[in-house]
């Protein structure tokens, strides 16, 4: 790898005591060429910290899985990365820019630096060969000195490690379960002992029992070997569960970027607090569940302005004609570590409904 000059702090990342391991820097994406592409994602940035576990969420189409992909790399056409960095920093203090290695770099990169859970574990195991072969393939892809059975073992290991015993590495696929095959999947990411994990909503297709097990074995399996991970969900409330800091993404934005119990408690920005109002609460009496009126904005058409603000209630003139810029709240000297994208915290005129939280 070729190390990068130390920078400072992307303009996405809340003041923490951790040090960054991977720092989104104004990563911008379009789907599409020619004279009209789609501006996916526009200038984003976010940081994840050492040891910690970052909530990505949103609506479906909001650009969380696109952001995932093209910070490791692995957008399909017609996806094109069109600026930006992505920066991992190792546990010596070595950054490299993701976005500039060559193929060979990113190769031994990926699997031993960053590792993603994909959606769907079915299609991403293939069928046609047994579990134990596919954990050891991708052993010995990065450790190709490393013998067959120091590589079985390993696979052994990993495979046990989320729970499966080791006799399943002769089965296939077909013969797991939906949530035994996602954790084969979480085996294969954490085999070469990444620095980061990247799970792309890895308990969509699953039953609530299932999900549960799936978060209790993350946060141990973290505790344990120090990963950090971004959990990427459109489910707000399954990442009061298991993060540390949730950022919410609006038509290819971060919105707002906060500890998860600030956000959960108090959300600052409109659309945040829309997203808290449409689950149940987890604790309390019950309340009606608010919503969020309107649909997603047309990335082809974007508005000038706020893209929230043909849905926001408390949308004025500004927001119609200038978009907001991530920055610190109106509460700023209270709450220095959030984060938010909105007018009404730059003018310092917040919304009750903006100040007090939803209840619980």
């Amino acid at each position: 790898m070729t190390a990068t000059t130390t920078t400072p702090r992307s303009p996405g990342a809340p003041a923490s005591p951790r040090p960054p391991v991977l720092e989104v820097r104004n990563l911008s994406v379009d789907y599409g060429y020619g004279e009209a592409p789609t501006h996916v994602l526009r200038n984003t940035s976010l940081t994840l910290h050492r040891g910690e576990v970052l909530g990505l969420a949103g609506e479906s189409g909001c650009g969380k899985s696109t952001l995932a992909y093209a910070a490791t790399r692995l957008l399909p056409p017609p996806g094109l990365i069109t600026g930006g960095e992505v920066i991992f920093t190792d546990r010596f203090g070595t950054s490299v820019d993701l976005l500039r290695l060559d193929d060979a770099q990113l190769r031994a990169s990926r699997w031993r630096d960053t590792a993603i859970v994909f959606q769907g574990a079915m299609n991403s195991l293939n069928p046609v060969f047994r579990i134990g072969r596919q954990l050891t393939d991708a052993i010995r892809a990065h450790r190709p000195d490393e013998s067959r059975q120091t590589s079985a073992e390993r696979a052994a290991e990993t495979l046990e490690m989320v729970g499966i015993a080791a006799d399943r590495l002769r089965s296939y696929p077909h013969q797991l379960s939906g949530g035994m095959r996602q954790r084969v999947m979480i085996a294969m990411a954490l085999a070469l002992e990444p620095q980061v994990l990247i799970m792309d909503e890895p308990t969509t297709a699953l039953d609530v029992v299932m999900q549960r097990q799936i978060i209790e074995q993350i946060s141990e399996l973290r505790e344990r070997l120090g990963f950090s991970v971004i959990f990427i969900t459109h489910d707000v409330s399954l990442l009061i569960e298991i993060a540390d800091r949730i950022a919410i993404m609006y038509a290819g934005e971060i919105v707002e970027d906060a500890p998860a119990e600030d956000v959960y408690r108090r959300p600052r920005h409109p659309y945040a607090h829309g997203l808290l109002r449409s689950f149940p609460p987890l604790h309390g009496p019950r309340r009606e569940l608010g919503g969020i009126p309107g649909s997603p904005p047309d990335l082809l058409h974007l508005a000038p302005g706020c893209p929230f603000a043909p849905r926001c209630p408390h949308a004025f003139d500004l927001c119609r004609t200038d978009r907001p810029t991530l920055g610190p709240t109106a509460f700023a000297a209270s709450e220095p570590s959030r984060l938010v994208a909105c007018h009404l915290h730059a003018g310092g005129v917040v919304p009750r409904e903006l100040t007090a939280g939803v209840p619980s």
